[in-house]
């Protein structure tokens, strides 16, 4: 049903949004987890692999001068500072010009920047390639979690973000299997291994991008932009194929909403909307992404040198420890994540990270005692990041849910921006500085740091997350082009 709107705008009265919701599970939503999810593969292998490659980078004849700190430190913020601003840039874009046009676009960004970095000649060239390497990552994040947001139905959401955001770890774990291999010189010589790494992340995406191509567009940014006979033809014909994947009948979708179509949002709406009518909810998306970012930028970008200096593990071997602590990572998420939809959001958000808080402080502090080894120094991190993984997910999730559809990939854009800036620049830069000394107590410092902000970010959780466990989008925060009385 359509008519003519507040100032001349068209609307329509739809129950897409419904229907997508109350769909079973199917092979349809599993081409969406392949197509979208596989991205934080790509992300976890690129951070994984600069961090294990690191000490072989700063060696005589790898064909690359640079240092071991310049690599973790000056690299690694050069690439967050990538996917921030790319996050940003294409986070607006995303919300103007569509969920799927953005997310082949970033994909096909971020191939090209790591194929160059392959073949990096000297530092000014592997630090240019890291940034863009990075803006195509970011990119990602904005269109990928807000598509997923809008396809998945509510009731699964909650799980499936938080895997699909885990899964960063899988390609963490392969990018440091895939290290020692490399670092291998009796396969393969110092100046051609490590190029291999990246060469690595070209062909998965190059894998990625053809099951991409069969993803849709968001039906529910399509009705609002003025599309809505698309995606009611894309609904039905989505249904059709579910009922006969499933051979079940489909309930009746009940809940309808009218909307006021719209072409693009403007940046001081969006600003108005998230900071002046959901400032509690703009405090929890930063604390949580500051808390997370720091902790998992400095870590994943340091863990390899802090094997090498303080337990005297050969560079070569460092992959093995990562890919375990990786392993443990995949695993928080994939445990814990059910429950984010059963026992609910807050209780869940807040735990994870005032847990992981506490259990760093405990390893900070056995750390500093000198009774570590490296494997029990790995154990530790394995049980802490058990639980920091499932926490740093559900900050993805947190605000890609919690602000109006319109807003959304600019909202997930922003807070991974603003919070990754303070903490996933900051974070390597600190460390590195705090590590590459070899004095213990500026690495007890740096660990103390990273476990203050995940309890901060905790704390802030528990009194200001939000119940969003099995609600439709719609319930959670009202889209802006929403009629006045749905609202």
């Amino acid at each position: 049903m359509s008519g003519t709107g507040t100032a001349g705008r068209p609307t329509v009265t739809t129950r897409i949004p419904a229907r997508l919701d109350r769909l079973p599970w199917s092979r349809w939503h599993w081409m969406i987890v392949i197509g979208l999810g596989t991205v934080w593969i790509l992300d976890g292998l690129e951070v994984t692999v600069v961090g294990n490659i690191a000490s072989r980078l700063s060696e005589d004849g790898s064909g690359l001068a640079i240092t071991d700190a310049q690599v973790t430190g000056v690299a690694a913020a050069f690439y967050v500072a990538g996917a921030c601003s790319g996050a940003l840039f294409f986070g607006w874009l995303t919300d103007r010009f569509g969920r799927k046009k953005l997310f082949l676009i970033t994909l096909a960004v971020y191939l090209t920047a790591t194929a160059l970095t392959a073949v990096s000649f000297s530092a000014w060239w592997f630090f240019l390639f890291r940034f863009l390497t990075g803006f195509g990552i970011g990119g990602e994040y904005a269109a990928i979690n807000s598509a997923i947001d809008e396809l998945i139905p509510s009731r699964y959401r909650g799980r499936v973000d938080l895997i699909i955001n885990g899964s960063f770890w899988l390609g963490a774990m392969a990018g440091s299997l895939l290290s020692v291999l490399a670092l291998d010189t009796g396969i393969f010589p110092k100046d051609i291994g490590w190029r291999l790494t990246f060469a690595l992340g070209v062909v998965l995406g190059l894998v990625i991008m053809l099951v991409r191509r069969h993803v849709p567009e968001s039906p529910r940014w399509m009705v609002i932009h003025g599309h809505d006979r698309a995606a009611e033809e894309l609904v039905a014909g989505v249904e059709r194929r579910v009922r006969g994947e499933t051979g079940r009948t489909l309930p009746p979708a009940e809940r309808e909403i009218t909307v006021h179509q719209r072409r693009s949002i403007g940046f001081g709406l969006i600003a108005r909307t998230v900071f002046r009518s959901y400032p509690k909810r703009a405090v929890l998306g930063l604390a949580l992404f500051i808390g997370q970012a720091f902790l998992y930028n400095a870590v994943t970008f340091g863990f390899g040198s802090i094997l090498v200096k303080f337990f005297d593990v050969s560079s070569g071997a460092t992959g093995y420890y990562f890919a375990v602590i990786a392993f443990c990572n995949f695993l928080g998420p994939l445990f814990l994540g059910r429950l984010f939809d059963t026992l609910g959001r807050r209780p869940m958000i807040a735990g994870t990270y005032l847990l992981s808080g506490t259990l760093l402080f405990g390893t900070a502090g056995l750390f500093g005692a000198g009774v570590l080894t490296a494997v029990t120094m790995t154990a530790c991190w394995c049980v802490v990041l058990f639980f920091a993984s499932a926490g740093a997910s559900s900050a993805y999730l947190t605000v890609s849910e919690i602000f109006p559809m319109e807003t959304r990939a600019m909202a997930i854009a922003f807070f991974y921006a603003v919070g990754t800036a303070a903490g996933g620049i900051t974070g390597p830069l600190v460390f590195a500085d705090l590590t590459q000394n070899g004095v213990v107590g500026d690495t007890v410092a740096a660990f103390c740091i990273g476990a203050s902000l995940m309890v901060a970010g905790g704390l802030v959780a528990l009194f200001f997350a939000v119940a969003a466990e099995q609600r439709s989008l719609e319930s959670i925060a009202t889209p802006l082009s929403a009629r006045k009385e749905d609202a």
